[in-house]
């Protein structure tokens, strides 16, 4: 585990008669929810383990700063009435004196239900127990993809449920019951407040809308970024880039593809105002920039080893005309053979992390990627077949890349695509939403998320006007694109861009004590504005700099250029 490894766990006196007296199997056992309180649920107690972790140190994340925890490191397992199985789960309790009546649950990424025990830390800093689960796939680092197709070719339904909302649902129910029962707020006919919050990323933030979308009562308030929502659509959009290189007949050399990006942030920093290496206009920049603007400069990239280990050798030459076409293709974003649109591009200024070639050190060619995100949703998911990824991108086209999506998006409505605009549920019960996307997202479009705000206001708020419902929804579910934010994190082709790491904090201020956020506070992470603050417009409203001020504004061209029809599907696209 990440922040166990190394770390001292031998109690002084002052913290055996707190942590080290409650942070036992016994003690656990004695708090044990019952299974009338969790919906059935049975706690098998022979499989818990306890054991307590004293002044870890934990580094600056992009979703929380650095900070020193001591907790209770507590796992256990949980079956289904009926049904031979098991889930496990593991909780991080807090000490008493550092508990604040909070519940944290927190979600995976990729084809993950966790995502380790990285998260875990965000909300035990802020007073809350943390939660985890392993969705019953066999261990707490075991995917969905591991245990989806079973042996004889057919989905692992059960698999595939707890993935897509039920494990995360669970794994509150019984930790919210826990919590309570640890820390005694039960007191006679009188219940205290515990307050239940979510954060997740990615799948995590997929995950996070799946419980705002289905169980109301869950949470007060969740923190959701860069949701992997639209499910099917989602995974073989990652295929686009690669089909569209196979298909023109060019196949860019990555130091190509990232001098285009380079050439594009160059053009487009200034156009909110001011001059940091941040392109905080995506939408002015595809108003204004035009990418054949690129062909001719000289680009050079020293040889350097790929994230799967290979060498990829040195690179220069000049941006050609074909590798421009690429870029302006995939800018695009996925339409038919016919030009309907099936699905949206990334903003621009991202990097072409999709398009990335591989290097073929037998014949000396660049050749067209098949991103495994892509590649295994279609061979697991639409093709029911155990493997990892795709062969090639040999007769795939545009047309092969939309019928999957269509497919996918019907098989999997009700348990993935976790796209249901109607939050009134979650919205009458009290629930807050703080929903953020980086900007320059490489892997998951930031109009992803764009897309889905507006789908929910027109739903919830169909006889309001534009800036009503805008309002209306904003006073419970708030949207924040970050200029220069990469995918869960900061770009490195953008550094001097700020990271929101304190939205948790954010999120119970408004939550505990009502202060809705009106501006999103960020922190540059890394380059060299590392320590610069600075703030986030809510959606729709963008940032324009005047005398070194930030102003968030509207303009309604600005505003269509996230606004998408796709006609490439007969269905509404929420």
């Amino acid at each position: 585990m990440k922040f166990l490894t190394g770390l001292l766990v031998a109690a002084t006196a002052a913290h055996a008669a707190t942590l080290g007296d409650v942070c036992t199997s016994k003690y656990i056992k004695s708090v044990l929810p019952d299974s009338q309180t969790i919906e059935s649920l049975i706690i098998n107690p022979s499989s818990i383990t306890a054991s307590a972790v004293y002044n870890a140190s934990i580094p600056d994340d992009p979703f929380y700063p650095a900070a020193t925890i001591s907790f209770c490191n507590v796992t256990f397992a949980y079956a289904h009435p009926g049904k031979n199985d098991q889930v496990l789960l593991n909780f991080w309790f807090p000490t008493s004196e550092d508990f604040k009546n909070r519940w944290f649950s927190t979600g995976g990424g990729g084809l993950a239900i966790n995502s380790g025990d990285n998260y875990l830390p965000g909300g035990l800093m802020y007073g809350g127990v943390s939660g985890r689960t392993d969705g019953g796939f066999g261990s707490l680092d075991t995917k969905l993809g591991d245990v989806l197709v079973q042996g004889n070719g057919s989905i692992n339904y059960d698999a595939l449920y707890m993935f897509g909302y039920k494990g995360i649902h669970e794994m509150t129910v019984i930790g919210k019951a826990m919590t309570k029962s640890f820390y005694g707020m039960m007191q006679g006919n009188d219940t205290q407040k515990l307050y239940s919050y979510y954060q997740g990323c990615s799948e995590g933030g997929r995950e996070g809308f799946s419980q705002v979308q289905r169980y109301a009562e869950d949470w007060d308030g969740a923190v959701i970024a860069a949701p992997a929502i639209r499910f099917s659509q989602q995974q073989v959009n990652h295929l686009v880039a690669g089909v569209v290189e196979q298909s023109m007949g060019y196949v860019p050399p990555p130091c190509e593809l990232e001098k285009i990006v380079n050439l594009t942030i160059t053009a487009c920093d200034k156009l909110d105002g001011r001059a940091d290496g941040v392109v905080a206009r995506t939408d002015l920049c595809q108003l204004r920039f035009d990418v054949e603007s690129t062909i001719g400069a000289q680009y050079s990239c020293p040889a350097s080893r790929s994230m799967d280990g290979s060498i990829l050798p040195a690179q220069s030459g000049r941006v050609s005309s074909k590798g421009a076409a690429v870029a302006r293709e995939i800018m695009r974003g996925l339409h038919t053979t016919d030009g309907r649109l099936a699905y949206m591009p990334y903003q621009h200024s991202a990097t072409f992390d999709d398009a990335q070639a591989t290097y073929n050190a037998t014949t000396g060619k660049w050749e067209a990627p098949v991103i495994s995100y892509g590649g295994e949703y279609v061979t697991r998911f639409l093709q029911n077949q155990d493997l990892d990824t795709l062969p090639s991108l040999d007769g795939i086209t545009y047309d092969t890349l939309v019928q999957w999506m269509q497919e996918g998006w019907q098989r999997y409505e009700g348990s993935l695509q976790t796209t249901w605009p109607d939050l009134t549920p979650f919205q009458a019960a009290g629930g807050k939403v703080i929903h953020i996307h980086g900007e320059v997202d490489p892997s998951i479009p930031a109009s992803t998320s764009t897309h889905y705000h507006e789908a929910v206001r027109e739903i919830m708020y169909p006889d309001m006007s534009f800036e009503k419902s805008t309002e209306a929804l904003n006073e419970w579910n708030r949207l924040f694109l970050i200029p220069g934010g990469a995918h869960c994190g900061p770009s490195t082709s953008q550094p001097n861009g700020g990271w929101p790491q304190t939205t948790i904090r954010t999120m119970i201020d408004w939550v505990e004590n009502g202060a809705k956020p009106e501006r999103l506070n960020t922190t540059v992470l890394a380059g060299e504005n590392k320590g610069e603050e600075s703030e986030l417009c809510a959606w729709p409203l963008r940032p324009l700099w005047k005398k070194g001020v930030l102003e968030c504004v509207f303009d309604q061209k600005s505003y269509e250029t996230w606004v998408y029809q796709f006609d490439a599907f007969k269905l509404p696209v929420y």
